[in-house]
């Protein structure tokens, strides 16, 4: 009774196609006995028992396995290598980006690592070189002629720095004779529209105060191109010189240090493991080496411009700095704007130094 059921529930005609319309199926022989099967036989355990959901067969529903023909279930392998390989999923670009920002830091930790560590040891090398040398007991490399020039150098800034103090100073002290000059002369205008007595009196020592107040412009303005020149040279110029030198004395501390360091190695019994470490030195010494041969040269070619920059600068505000000093004592008011003139000295506005109405606001 329930294998005819079966047979016919198998065989019946679907009444819905694909598009939604009613319609018969065509008859399919083999998805016909797949179809029995499945239904009627169930799946294979081994000859064990199979509890029914109370289909009404033999035995209360117990259906002996010794009576189910053909395989129930069929094997598809790649059913299990889909199991076993991870389906990709919208996290999984996710987790690959995940993993690459961790190799990534990973990365930037050891060469963190790697360079605290190498610039552990160049300290501990170049401190020990450095109390050596201090104590008397290690030895140093030593160029007696660029070292004068070093020397020379240092010299001559703090020289320039004291001529940029004192100049800078008398542009301070001149700039308030200036303006008490300039207060003097309207002083004097005042006056000298108000006491008829003394009117000419008052006038034309009221135009001697102007005029040498427009003479004192003129010569603070000769100064301060002065003082703004040497400013650059001493300290644009010579303390980009100086950087230089003070980066060439690093290179000459690190190469003795390593050099001292491989002739100690070298001293040394020459089993396998020293071999290597001596190795190691020289491949660093011959490093630091040319680190100070380069920048020895450096120091050289910076040296030699600077003394020909230096010479050309001095030599113009040295000038500049005379004629105008000595145009203003004398009195020769067009010697002095023609020496302005000569050196292209540009005069500031009067209140030019002074803050707008709006920022004072």
């Amino acid at each position: 009774m329930a294998d005819s059921i079966m047979s016919k529930a198998a065989t019946m005609e679907i009444p819905i196609n694909s598009n939604g319309d009613t319609g018969t199926l065509p008859e399919d022989d083999s998805l016909e006995q797949d179809l029995q099967q499945v239904m009627v036989s169930g799946p294979n355990l081994n000859e064990t028992s199979i509890v029914s959901g109370g289909y009404g067969g033999p035995a209360g529903g117990i259906i002996p396995t010794s009576s189910i023909k053909g395989p129930a279930v069929r094997f598809n392998p790649e059913y299990l290598d889909r199991r076993r390989a991870p389906a990709p999923g919208p996290g999984s670009s996710n987790h690959n980006l995940s993993n690459s920002t961790e190799e990534v830091s990973r990365g930037v930790a050891v060469e963190k690592l790697d360079s605290v560590k190498k610039w552990g040891i160049n300290t501990y090398k170049c401190t020990k070189q450095m109390f050596s040398e201090r104590f008397g007991r290690g030895s140093r490399t030593v160029d007696l002629e660029l070292e004068a020039q070093i020397d020379l150098l240092r010299d001559t800034k703090s020289k320039y720095e004291n001529i940029l103090r004192l100049a800078t100073a008398l542009i301070t002290h001149f700039q308030s004779m200036v303006e008490t000059q300039q207060a003097l002369g309207d002083t004097f205008t005042d006056l000298s529209q108000k006491s008829p007595e003394l009117q000419d009196e008052f006038g034309y020592n009221a135009e001697t105060q102007k005029l040498l107040c427009k003479n004192g412009e003129a010569l603070l303005g000769a100064i301060s191109f002065f003082v703004s020149s040497i400013d650059t040279l001493v300290n644009k110029t010579m303390d980009d010189t100086l950087m230089t030198i003070r980066h060439y004395e690093n290179a000459r501390l690190e190469f003795d240090a390593y050099r001292s360091d491989m002739e100690e190695l070298s001293l040394g019994p020459r089993d396998a493991a020293t071999m290597v470490r001596i190795e190691m030195a020289q491949h660093d010494y011959q490093i630091h080496r040319d680190k100070f041969e380069r920048l020895r040269s450096d120091v050289t070619i910076k040296l030699k411009f600077l003394e020909e920059n230096k010479v050309k600068v001095m030599h113009k505000q040295l000038l500049l700095f005379h004629n105008a000093i000595s145009a203003y004592f004398a009195g020769n008011q067009q010697q002095l704007e023609q020496t302005l003139i000569q050196f292209n000295v540009k005069l500031k506005p009067p209140g030019s130094d002074k803050p707008s109405w709006l920022e004072e606001q």
